[in-house]
């Protein structure tokens, strides 16, 4: 590793359009890694910025960041990825993402019965609860798919 061609955590942070803190929290995470100075600062190699616009786009998506960590874990961590380790990536995340568009779609489509009515309709209601008899099941809203459900990672 060139030590010259290494970034500062400020430079990554302004270039990858997050904040200093974002990268120290994904650095926590796992999710790219910095190597320190004789001064116990952070440098991160160049194509660090692509695993964050990774990591970012796979939030706008609707990851979760354990599940971005995974995909993440496919490519090495001692060179830039080539088109291969990405292909790979995409892979990973393609099923995870038919998933979740598919119970989007679902919810949608159930929203025109649903959402506005004043829940006159109850019989019909896919959300109705009676009684808060779903409860037990966890939280959230029970009879939607489990993708478009409230999440247990909230930190994500």
């Amino acid at each position: 590793m060139d030590r010259t061609d290494l970034l500062p955590i400020g430079e990554v942070a302004t270039r990858s359009g997050v904040s200093v803190a974002t990268i120290r929290f994904y650095e926590e995470r796992g999710l790219v890694e910095s190597v320190r100075t004789a001064g116990n600062q952070r440098r991160y190699e160049r194509h660090v910025l692509r695993r964050v616009a990774v990591v970012r786009a796979g939030q706008r998506f609707g990851l979760l960041l354990t599940e971005i960590g995974a995909a993440l874990e496919s490519l090495p961590h001692d060179r830039p990825p080539t088109k291969r380790d990405w292909q790979r990536l995409s892979r990973v995340w393609h099923a995870l993402l038919d998933e979740r568009i598919e119970a989007l779609v679902r919810v949608r489509d159930g929203l025109s019965s649903c959402i506005g009515c004043g829940c006159l309709s109850l019989r019909s209601c896919p959300v109705y609860n009676p009684e808060d008899a779903l409860a037990v099941e966890g939280p959230g809203a029970r009879r939607w798919p489990a993708a478009a459900r409230g999440r247990e990672d909230t930190h994500d």
